[in-house]
């Protein structure tokens, strides 16, 4: 996300100096004090120069972003829509019900994006009245023909046309376009691509397709009636009353959401889609893919109903909508969307059966799931709350794989998202609640998300299961279908604790940054250890933060958890550990949102590899010890219990570093057989692709039969890295002709790659129209990855044109909507900077760039041409 100036203003006190009344000089008691001179003496001194500080005041009160004023309360939208796939618009005629909220309005405003109006009227009593208004393609404007007041309700009828591609603004990093409702392939030109419409009204872009009053404390049920062509389905909110066939071909579906939700929720989809059904609790859950990824559609959701049951059990609270539909589009502008009943997915998860193996999309899932309570149910009352909606769908992530697949995988879950927190706190540290943001897009960043989702888990911690969940449950059912800002949630958890939470809140809610903490040991007294902390965040920024935190101690076969609360600048803490004590560790299991610096030392790196019950720990102290230490290592005891961890993170890694540390071929060898049992056996694909990468490394030739059979692993996972290892073996040049024949037309980045690499390697410039169809065929990460072998094959093998390769990788580094595969497209034009004209290209092309951090590293990589001229 790109930083605001907005965001970071300081706010400047203003200093008020009371003067005493007293004449210039010095009164003595016989002095005579006119009546003109005692007046005099209370006129008050010039006052000094305030004008930075009353600037600072104004511009704070211009840019403070306000939950939108309700002049009206929405109650119904009743919505009949036709959709012209020609001229990508929408016919559209609304009618709205609403009332007064609180005082009386002679005018009503209503959000309205880029339509033609054709008619707009008040319905009374049966008689269509026409009404003036104004308008100015975000703001229609009605004129009423009298002032009403709460106690009436009024129904608008608006006939209109919606042009969704104008003006299309700039989108951000989490929604990368902004045009609301979205035709796909309208013409059928590609005939790789399906024909779809679907919509994204988060955050203020429903107001593109349909008038409305735009923003999150407004909620409204509605009636939708869609028009589409007779083979496609349609899908929306809340559930389809019912279908009537038209003669011209078309179809009108009735859908109604009879429960109140936000119009940024309201949603539609239409195309053609397999349809997986299930069922949990008589809940209706619904799967919709593209046909040809039918089969891997349950490989993908098939979760879905194990989490509706936990969640609802967790909170103590049914899934609280009618049904749930869960649909995969094309091109889709965002991970994913959590409409209400409806939630649309990115084509990331359009899998076959076979590649739904290795689907790693249960995160995402939960997420847009557990946005149906929180988000959904229970609504931010502005985006500057944001993280009402988005901290909690982000921890759903780690309360689901916390149930499913334990502790260790959670924890690995949330200390990423703390890496991607501090990363982007490197460029900006902002109030997670926070009240000036130049767009309501900003919102979306890893603040909001990651930085969010760790301080609910540093909530839950410092509260414990039994009281956080208590005040969770209590804050969905006092607030249900309405809209919140954080100090609701922070009076539901003081409740149910009976703890003053200001200081929680106004620390990580309310303010900006996080701990760096320096952290030492004092053993000189091994029965006392004393643990010392320093606070070295820049005070005059941050807060001093008020820190509860825990100590492990393990000794004896035991580990002891000791709690304690640091709360100054600098403080030390004794352990009092007593006798016997092997290792004392700090926030084992990465509780707390710190930047961390310590130094452990290879001997305490060794015992927390040894000890410790935490995976996350055993990962760092085996990451440290492999990186850090590869001299002192013990390497084969080390690598062999690795092998034989519990966490397949921890068995991962050390398959990844064996190859990588200067081990005797003996000691490699004599772990063969463990690494040969994991290929076969291991339950984790991931673990399983690592091993056969570590079995070539020890010795290829000797494992060809191996990597031959496995590349017909079901897992792509497995099968890519077995032929990435046949393929690097020296000689067979026929069976690896053979192979590319036989996998050529495979879709699966984990084949295409290991193809393409052989491609270069073996220097077959036949290979060229291969990577072509191939670079417009992939998309997404897929290719992302693809572009660095597309671009070594063109820049490295002789004898092959390279204009095109050229021409694409400036096309797809100019237009591309996702950063990072403009980014890796701009880096491969690279391999050709010294073809004519292709610096020019690549300065053009960063000229052009809107994202500051695509250009940041876009310079970075011409610098080095651009010197001395």
């Amino acid at each position: 996300m790109r930083p605001t100036h907005s965001t970071s203003i300081y706010y400047f006190m203003v200093l008020l100096l009371a003067f005493s009344c007293k004449s210039a000089s010095t009164v003595n008691p016989v002095s005579i004090v006119t009546e003109e001179a005692a007046n005099d003496s209370l006129v008050a001194p010039r006052p000094v120069d305030n004008r930075e500080h009353i600037l600072a005041h104004e511009l704070a009160m211009k840019e403070y972003r306000a939950s939108r004023p309700r002049a009206f309360d929405l109650l119904h939208t009743n919505l009949e829509l036709a959709f012209d796939y020609k001229n990508r618009a929408v016919e559209g005629k609304a009618i709205l019900t609403l009332k007064p909220y609180a005082y009386p309005q002679k005018e009503l405003v209503l959000d309205a994006k880029d339509f033609d109006i054709h008619r707009t009227s008040l319905l009374e009593n049966g008689i269509d009245q026409p009404l003036s208004f104004d308008y100015d393609q975000e703001k229609l404007t009605l004129k009423l023909p009298e002032k009403l007041g709460k106690g009436d309700t009024l129904q608008i009828a608006i006939t209109y046309t919606a042009f969704p591609e104008k003006g299309d603004k700039e989108g951000s990093t989490a929604i990368t376009d902004t045009k609301g409702l979205y035709y796909i392939n309208p013409d059928e030109n590609d005939k790789d691509k399906p024909v779809q419409i679907w919509t994204q009204g988060e955050t203020v872009f429903s107001s593109k397709w349909f008038p409305t009053i735009d923003s999150p404390n407004e909620r409204q049920t509605h009636d939708f009636y869609l028009i589409v062509p007779a083979q496609y389905l349609s899908l929306s909110n809340g559930e389809m009353l019912g279908s009537k066939e038209n003669a011209d071909g078309t179809r009108t579906d009735h859908w109604q959401m009879g429960i109140p939700h936000a119009p940024y929720l309201s949603a539609i989809v239409v195309g053609e889609f397999s349809t997986i059904e299930e069922n949990v609790n008589g809940l209706k859950l619904r799967y919709f893919v593209e046909p040809k990824y039918e089969a891997g559609a349950k490989g993908v959701f098939g979760n879905t109903p194990e989490m509706v049951r936990f969640f609802s059990d967790l909170l103590d609270m049914p899934f609280p909508w009618q049904k749930y539909d869960q649909v995969v589009v094309r091109d889709f502008v965002s991970g994913a969307m959590e409409n209400t009943t409806l939630s649309i997915f990115m084509d990331a998860l359009n899998l076959n059966e076979r590649e739904a193996l290795d689907s790693e999309w249960d995160y995402i899932i939960a997420h847009e799931l557990f946005h149906q309570w929180f988000g959904n149910y229970v609504t931010t009352e502005s985006w500057a709350n944001l993280a009402l909606n988005e901290a909690f769908a982000d921890y759903s992530e780690y309360l689901w794989f916390e149930y499913k697949e334990g502790r260790d995988q959670a924890d690995m879950h949330h200390f990423n998202a703390i890496e991607q927190y501090l990363a982007e706190s490197e460029e900006k540290q902002l109030d997670l609640i926070r009240f000036y943001y130049e767009d309501s897009e900003d919102m979306f960043d890893n603040h909001t998300y990651a930085k969010g989702g760790r301080i609910l888990h540093m909530l839950r911690k410092l509260l414990g299961d039994e009281v956080f969940f208590d005040g969770l449950r209590s804050y969905l059912k006092q607030n249900a279908l309405s809209s919140v800002e954080v100090h609701d949630l922070r009076l539901a958890l003081e409740k149910a604790s009976g703890l003053d939470l200001n200081w929680f809140f106004n620390q990580w809610f309310l303010s900006s940054g996080h701990p760096q903490l320096k952290i030492s040991w004092d053993d000189t007294d091994p029965e006392n250890i004393v643990l010392k902390l320093e606070q070295q965040q820049d005070l005059t920024q941050f807060p001093l933060f008020k820190i509860p935190f825990k100590v492990s101690i393990y000794k004896e076969g035991q580990r002891i958890e000791k709690s304690f609360v640091l709360d100054q600048a600098v403080q030390e803490f004794p352990l009092q550990n007593g006798a016997g004590t092997q290792l004392a560790l700090f926030d084992e299991y990465s509780e707390l949102l710190s930047l961390d610096f310590e130094s452990r030392g290879f001997e305490n790196l060794e015992k927390q590899f040894l000890l410790s019950t935490s995976g996350l720990a055993r990962v760092e102290a085996l990451d440290s010890l492999t990186s850090n230490y590869s001299e002192q290592l013990n390497y084969l005891p080390t690598i062999e219990r690795a092998l034989e961890d519990s966490f397949h993170v921890v068995r991962e890694l050390a398959l990844h570093r064996m190859n990588r540390l200067d081990a005797s071929e003996a000691d490699k060898s004599s772990l063969e057989n463990k690494v040969l049992k994991l290929v076969e056996e291991d339950p984790d694909n991931a673990v399983r692709a690592a091993a056969l990468e570590a079995l070539a490394g020890i010795g290829g030739s000797k494992y060809q039969q191996l990597f031959y059979r496995l590349i017909n692993a079901p897992s792509y996972q497995v099968s890519g890295a077995a032929l990435t290892a046949y393929l690097d073996i020296e000689g067979n040049l026929a069976n690896k002709e053979e192979l590319f024949g036989r996998l050529k037309e495979a879709e699966n980045i984990r084949i295409i790659a290991p193809l393409a690499d052989y491609l270069t390697q073996e220097k077959k410039v036949a290979g060229a129209k291969w990577m072509h169809e191939k670079l417009v065929s992939l998309s997404g990460e897929s290719l992302y990855y693809f572009l660095g072998y597309y671009g070594d094959f063109f820049a490295s093998v002789e004898g092959v044109a390279t204009e095109e390769a050229v021409s694409s990788l400036g096309e797809i580094a100019s237009t591309h909507k996702l950063n990072y595969v403009r980014l890796a497209a701009y880096q491969s034009l690279f391999g050709f900077i010294d073809d004519p004209g292709v610096l020019e290209l690549a300065m053009a092309i960063q000229e052009k760039e809107t994202d500051e951090m695509v250009r940041e590293y876009e310079e970075y990589y011409l610098s080095p041409y651009l010197e001395g001229n």
